[in-house]
C-alpha cells in the first residue's frame, strides 16, 4: 500500500539560527529530534514535506537565511512548499500535493510554535487531516510575555487532545 503519512517539516530555516541575541527554546535538543524524524521518515519510505516561509526581509527567496538548514537538507523528489503567511495551507499548493499522493495523516514538527505550527496544525484539523503533533520536535523564542518553553508547553496542551495527537519523537513511527 501507498504511504499515507507524510512527516511535515515547518520552516527549519536557516533564520532561525541565525539571530545573534536570540535561541529557539531547546535548540539542539529539538534539532536533534527533528533529524530524528527525517531518518526514520526516509528510512520508512514516508514522503517528507518541507515548508518553506517565503516573504521579505530575513525569508527573502534566494537569501541565505531563507534556505533551509543544512542539518536537514532535503533530498531530491522530496517536497518543498514556498509559503507566505503562518498558515501552510493558505496560497500554497500543500493540499492538492498531499491529495495527489493519499496522504490523509500528517506528522508536524518545525518552527514557530506559536505561529506556523499553532496555525498548520489548526488548519490540518478543519480540512479533515488526522495529525500528530510532535510535542518535543517544535519550538520557538521568548516573547517578552512568556519563555520559549511556555509557549512550546502552552501549544502543547491547546492543539493535543483537539486539533492533533500528542507524541514525542521517540514515540513517532512511520
Amino acid at each position: 500500500a501507498e504511504p499515507s503519512t507524510a512527516l511535515i517539516i515547518i520552516d527549519v530555516q536557516e533564520a532561525m539560527f541565525s539571530y545573534p541575541d536570540m535561541r529557539l527554546h531547546d535548540e539542539e535538543g529539538v534539532m536533534d529530534r527533528i533529524i530524528s524524524l527525517l531518518h526514520k521518515a526516509r528510512t520508512a519510505g514516508t514522503p517528507v514535506v518541507y515548508i518553506q516561509h517565503t516573504e521579505d526581509q530575513e525569508y527573502t527567496k534566494g537569501t541565505p537565511t531563507w534556505e533551509i538548514s543544512s542539518h536537514v537538507t532535503p533530498q531530491e523528489g522530496e517536497l518543498i512548499i514556498e509559503k507566505p503567511t503562518w498558515d501552510a495551507f493558505h496560497l500554497t499548493r500543500l493540499h492538492d500535493e498531499l491529495q495527489k499522493r493519499g496522504i490523509t495523516d500528517l506528522v508536524i514538527c518545525g518552527m514557530q510554535s506559536e505561529f506556523c505550527v499553532d496555525t498548520t496544525t489548526r488548519r490540518a484539523f478543519s480540512m479533515g487531516y488526522s495529525s500528530v503533533l510532535v510535542e518535543d520536535a517544535h519550538s520557538t523564542f521568548d516573547n517578552g510575555s512568556l519563555s520559549g518553553g511556555e509557549i512550546v508547553k502552552y501549544h502543547n496542551s491547546v492543539l493535543g487532545g483537539r486539533f492533533a495527537k500528542l507524541r514525542t519523537a521517540q514515540e513517532v513511527e512511520f
